[in-house]
């Protein structure tokens, strides 16, 4: 399938129970430096989110969300795809609408996140900062990133 028969919309209540194992799967399978305790409190606060209270975009093919991105304040708070569909240039395809339709120009990273900090850069992001605990004060190091090149 080509990038152009997905479809990006805004987030619907009905779509919750995707994003959510999205998120868990996304998760599972790029953050082993979590502790499983860590991992399970995290999990319940991304439960507990109301979706509605950020710009909530989903990609999607139909019916099946296939990722997600949330946008607060210029600022990407979530980027999540199916594990089954990365490598595909989906991520990018979410990225460019946040950077391009919703203003988006910076984000925090796990810095052990090494994948995705890399994918970050490539789209034009520096950081700027680092925190040595991430927002919970759990020590995940955090890189906070601005967009200086959007060549997207």
């Amino acid at each position: 399938m080509s990038l152009n028969s997905y479809e990006i919309r805004a987030f619907r209540d009905s779509d919750r129970q995707q994003i959510l194992a999205i998120w868990e799967n996304s998760v599972l399978a790029t953050h082993a430096f979590l502790t499983r305790s860590d991992f399970e409190e995290i999990k319940e606060l991304v439960r507990s989110l109301d979706f509605n209270e950020l710009q909530v975009f989903c990609l999607t093919d139909e019916h099946q969300v296939l990722g997600f991105i949330g946008v607060a304040d210029s600022k990407i708070e979530m980027l999540f795809l199916d594990p089954g569909y990365f490598g595909r240039g989906l991520g990018k395809k979410l990225m460019s609408f946040a950077v391009n339709e919703l203003n988006a120009d910076k984000l925090d990273v796990n810095e052990q996140n090494v994948n995705a900090l890399e994918f970050y850069k490539k789209f034009g992001f520096v950081a700027f900062e680092r925190t040595e605990k991430d927002d919970q004060g759990r020590p995940y190091p955090l890189v906070k990133m601005k967009l200086v090149n959007n060549t997207r």
